[in-house]
Order: C-alpha cells, then structure tokens, then sequence
C-alpha cells in the first residue's frame, strides 16, 4: 500500500476507471434476468460486456507503461524478484477469491470445501500470468521482438485450436483444443462449470493470446505519453483502432471472435475499440478540456484492483450468507429492488447501487490519499 500515486495520464486513468465501473456491474446483476447489454455472448460474437475483461488487461499494459520505466535501473534479480511477487500475489489472491467462504451449505450445516474441487484459474490469475508474460517479454526483448512474439502468440494459437479441435466443430464448447488441454492438465474438478460443463473461460491455452491485450496497453500507454496530445496522435490511435477491427472481421470468417475461448481475432478487435475508446477520450478530455466529469471514474481508476477485488468478496458473502432459506443477496433482491422496480430494470437498479458502493470506498480511500498496490 501506497500514499502517494504516480503521474498518470488523465485518458488513461477515465480508461481505467470506466472498465473497473462497467465490470463491476456487469458482474453482479440484481435478479436472473439483466438487459441483453449486461450479458455475455452465448457463443460467438462480442456484446458491451465482452470487452470488459479484455479492457482490463490493456489498462494494465497501459500502467506498465509508466510503473517499468525504473526497471532500466535496477539489477536483473530485482526486476525478476518485481515480476514474480506481483505475479504470483495476484495469483493467489485470485485463488482464494473463488475459494471464499471455504465452506458450504449442506443438509447437516457448512462443510469445508476441499482443495481437490477448487477452481485455479480466474480472472485475477489471468491477469498475472499475463503481467507476468507480458513484462519479460517487454523487458528483455527489443520492441520489434515482443511484436514477433505477440504475432506468433496470436497465429500459434490460432493453428493448435484449429489442428486439434474436434474436426466437426473446432471451436465449439466441447470440441475446442483449449478445453482438451486444460482439462488433460488441471482436470474437470479444477476447472470453471458455469458453462453446464467443465470449461474454464481462463484456462491455460486460452491464456497465450490474452497476453497480446496487454502488450498492446504497454505500447499504447507509451504512444499516448509520447504524442497522445497531439492531432496526429490521435489520429493515429483512431486509425489503428480501426484497422485492426476490420483485420479482426476478416479473420472472424476463419476463427470467429469469441470471448470464451478467447480467440485471436477476438483479441485483435477488442484491442481496436481500446484504441478507438482512447482516441475519443484524449479528444473530450484534452483537445475540449471537457473534464469535470472524469472525477468519478478515476476514483476506480486509482485503485483499480482492489476496488475489484472488493466488489467480488462482498457479492461472495452476499450469496453465502442466508436470511430463511434465502441468501442476502437474494432477499435484497426479492423484498426491496425487484419490488420497486420488477424484473430487468431493478436487476440493474440493485447493481448500479452496489457499484456505487463500492465507488464510495474508493472516494474515502481517494479523500485520503491511500492508493493500493498489488
């Protein structure tokens, strides 16, 4: 934990905070049914709520961008002592997230969940294996490397989910590669079941391209320190952005953009619409100066993992904890926002104030200058 926060690059920050404040409500809906906005897509295809996860992972490129420049200053052990403690603390943290409360109801009362039915992968511990990946890769290799390294990443993959997904449907839930290796490796009791079976969405394979999303945060941060400000700065973002959504389209044909098998054409365009979300931010914000909006998105912005982190463990202990045979989380739901606004709109009405609760947490740790670092 820190008191002081590095300079940060006011888009950069709105960028940040406007992710953490979306994931936040997409994550947890009020009710069984939410506006099609707020879902994810059953298959192919990218919704609104799509581009969270993968937004996440370039605003963590584009922090790298400023947190390793002092890395050219220190000794290599240092530098791999850095990576490795920050990697596997998010990890672990991640780990026992999905492990919370540690036990369960049962007929006879709470049972303690064994490690042997834990889930090991998640959206925090894709988050370190790709900070970890990402920072070797930008820290040993020269620039054009790490880009032959994101394109072999993306095609590599591309190839093994097509070689040995299931001939009748390669990217199907049940006959993609990625499904298959994870489940030779960690096996079906590890792995997320959310899908009616055992496919972890964060699984190991599908983690490689996901490594690409913050390697293009790292160059865009840096892109946008350097010429950001500029007309031709931003021109160029727009540009790119929209380059590499229609590269995406094109190769959607061939490998459809996918978010659960996070799919290299899905990488390339949630990165494009990154680029085009930046582009219009740094126009509002520093070419209009229209700012006086942006104070409540960087008040997630400046704490952005925790503020997630937090937003998980309370939802967590909501489900958990009962009223009658109700969870909290549940009679909340049931007795005071589905009654003041049934169906859809109290679903969202319940997640904006939880969201806002979170956010005030985050103003109160803001007011006081505290900024956590994982």
């Amino acid at each position: 934990m820190t008191n002081t926060i590095p300079q940060r690059f006011l888009p950069l920050d709105v960028f940040r905070g406007l992710t953490v404040c979306f994931m936040i409500i997409v994550n947890t809906p009020g009710w069984d049914t939410a506006y099609g906005i707020l879902n994810h897509a059953q298959w192919h295809g990218c919704t609104p709520t799509d581009m969270v996860f993968p937004s996440f992972l370039f605003a963590v490129g584009n922090a790298m961008s400023f947190s390793m420049r002092k890395f050219a200053q220190l000794d290599n052990t240092t530098v791999l002592a850095k990576i490795f403690r920050r990697t596997v603390l998010i990890f672990l943290l991640g780990y026992l997230m999905y492990w919370l409360p540690f036990v369960r109801h049962t007929s006879t009362g709470w049972e303690f969940i064994p490690i042997a039915e834990t889930r090991i992968l998640g959206v925090l511990q894709r988050i370190a294996l790709c900070y970890c990946f990402a920072s070797l890769l930008i820290h040993y290799l020269p620039k054009k490397g790490v880009w032959i390294v994101s394109a072999l990443l993306l095609i590599g993959y591309w190839l093994i989910m097509y070689a040995f997904g299931d001939p009748a449907d390669r990217y199907s839930l049940t006959g993609n590669a990625a499904l298959h290796f994870d489940k030779l490796v960690l096996g079906d009791k590890h792995l997320y079941h959310g899908e009616g079976i055992a496919f972890d969405p964060e699984g190991l394979l599908s983690t490689l391209p996901a490594i690409v999303n913050v390697i293009a945060g790292y160059y865009t941060g840096l892109f946008i320190q350097e010429k950001g400000k500029t007309a031709t700065g931003r021109i160029r973002l727009l540009q790119m952005g929209g380059l590499l959504i229609l590269v995406a389209l094109l190769w959607n044909t061939m490998f459809p953009i996918n978010k659960k098998l996070w799919t290299s054409s899905y990488v390339l365009y949630t990165v494009g619409i990154d680029l085009l979300i930046l582009g219009l931010l740094i126009y509002v914000i520093d070419y209009k100066k229209q700012e006086r909006w942006t104070g409540f998105f960087t008040v997630f912005g400046k704490n952005p993992l925790f503020l997630y982190l937090l937003s998980e463990v309370l939802v967590i202990f909501l489900y958990f904890f009962q009223v009658g045979d109700l969870s909290v989380h549940r009679w909340i739901n049931t007795y005071l926002f589905q009654v003041i606004l049934p169906g859809k709109p109290g679903s969202l009405l319940f997640a904006l104030v939880f969201m806002l609760l979170c956010w005030s947490v985050g103003k109160i740790l803001d007011k006081r200058r505290i900024y956590i670092r994982v």
